[in-house]
């Protein structure tokens, strides 16, 4: 019994928690994985439908390094397990005044292309070593560390971070700090954008949150061969081999707890004692369901959350010249944020995005034959009609890629699927639908993200979009990177 090794129960198989199990296993923990649905990935799933295969939840890659170091742990080559392509281009940009931009991968593309579309080259590769500096100054505090501890805040990343955050723009909201940057040009827009990444508004979230594109620009975006659920399968694969557990249609109802340890969790059919537990569910709902705290739950009710998506899966019997990524803009981007965090509804004119992975993924999609992930940006779930709000959606969406493409893109749908924030609120346990937990709508927004540790339980841990560091996939990958620097 000596020997016996300790054992790690981990609530929740999205990438936050396959990516903490992966890292305690390598530690020597025996884990285990309890999964409510019948499959892992959370957010990061797939769908299928009469030969076309779409990938339902996030859809671009940067940081794979984050990827990398959980197969190092095993002495593994994430290469042996993924392949990842580099896109050329980030994203094929169409404004609402009929011009294009393709961001390209490479500067010096993009620089041209800037060039040649009459925009202001040298405020772009300014703005964009700004972002750098501002990411390299302060990613291994407020990303890679956690920042609710005191002996964080005086280490030299934190003492460093903090020294500098008067060069953090904290203080401007990313909205300003973009139209002093480009004025009056369709720049303001596209780095605006960057706010969705974690489902905030540009018009009231810090201009810090701008370093998001320099991890786009900057550092590269990828896709994997066979689409985004491969991450998903590469890393389970690793996990069979390092012995983890997973337990499917298992879901979690309670903690087992003993003074100030968590001892075991409950499922409807048995306890499992836990030497360690690790929650990779939204944490509000951690708190409304599986360790009920009326108080922190109504707490974390009362704050803000962010925004959500209604998203249309099409099977598309055509061939464009679309790129992997697109985004096709509105006119009066002010007013779709006001719906998304006022008044609660979509505003008459939307942002589109279509992803299109079969572009550099051909098998995703029968010959001739293209897969269109069609997402607008849409409002926390709190009780709309989304049959309504669906049928609005979809009717300015064709709208608007009826006239950017001059095409008649109804007639070319051969299948349809729809998700929107009711269903990916009972479909991923995410409350109200938001895909990041809380919004980042204030400056001190990431210090009030829950941290990656119980403050009552010594030996319960949190993962995943709705805590520290926030949402994505690197950044789920990186509060899984925090839990293992907080345990033994």
């Amino acid at each position: 019994m000596a020997n016996q090794k300790p054992t790690a129960c981990v609530i929740g198989a999205g990438i936050g928690g396959i990516a903490a199990a992966l890292r305690l296993a390598a530690k020597g923990y025996h884990v285990s994985v309890f999964e409510k649905s019948d499959a892992p990935g959370g957010k990061m799933s797939q769908h299928t439908s009469k030969g076309y295969r779409f990938d339902m939840g996030p859809s671009l890659l940067t940081l794979p390094h984050l990827l990398d170091d959980l197969f190092e742990l095993f002495g593994k080559k994430r290469e042996d397990y993924l392949n990842l392509q580099s896109l050329p281009v980030t994203c094929n940009y169409f404004f609402s005044d009929g011009s294009n931009l393709r961001a390209w991968s490479n500067f010096a593309d993009f620089r041209k292309e800037l060039e040649d579309k009459g925009f202001n080259t040298v405020a772009v590769e300014q703005y964009l070593e700004k972002q750098a500096f501002r990411y390299n100054l302060t990613a291994d505090f407020f990303l890679f560390n956690t920042i609710h501890k005191l002996s964080s805040l005086i280490s030299e990343a934190g003492r460093k971070s903090l020294k500098a955050l008067h060069r953090l723009d904290v203080l401007l909201t990313m909205h300003r700090r973009n139209k002093k940057s480009f004025g009056n040009s369709n720049l303001v827009q596209l780095f605006d954008r960057y706010a969705t990444y974690n489902g905030s508004n540009p018009y009231k979230a810090p201009a810090t949150l701008n370093m998001i594109a320099h991890l786009e620009h900057n550092t590269g975006a990828y896709l994997p061969q066979g689409g985004m659920y491969e991450i998903v399968l590469a890393l389970l694969k690793l996990a069979k081999e390092a012995e983890i557990q997973f337990l499917y249609n298992t879901e979690v109802t309670g903690l087992v707890t003993k003074g100030r340890e968590v001892t075991g969790v409950r499922t409807n059919d048995y306890i499992y004692p836990a030497s360690i537990v690790i929650s990779n569910v939204d944490v509000t709902l951690f708190y409304r369901d599986i360790l009920p705290r009326e108080h922190r739950f109504k707490k974390l009710m009362r704050r803000e959350r962010s925004s959500s998506a209604l998203i249309f899966y099409w099977g598309m019997k055509l061939n464009t010249s679309l790129d992997v990524h697109n985004i096709f803009f509105s006119k009066d981007y002010k007013a779709e944020f006001d719906g998304l965090f006022k008044t609660k509804t979509l505003a008459n004119d939307l942002t589109v995005y279509v992803y299109i992975s079969s572009k550099v993924n051909p098998a995703d999609a029968p010959t001739g034959s293209e897969n269109w992930f069609v997402m607008v940006n849409a409002p926390e779930n709190i009780g709309q009609n989304w049959d309504f709000e669906t049928d609005k959606a979809r009717h300015i969406i064709l709208e608007k890629l009826n006239e950017a493409l001059n095409l008649n893109i109804d007639s070319y749908i051969e299948t349809e699927t729809i998700v929107t924030p009711l269903d990916i609120e009972h479909r991923t346990g995410s409350v109200n639908g938001s895909l990041y937990g809380h919004s980042s709508n204030s400056p001190l927004a990431a210090f009030m993200r829950h941290p990656n540790f119980s403050r009552q339980y010594k030996n319960l841990y949190f993962t995943g979009g709705s805590v520290h560091p926030g949402g994505g996939i690197p950044l789920c990958l990186a509060s899984a990177k925090i839990v293992d620097s907080l345990t033994q």
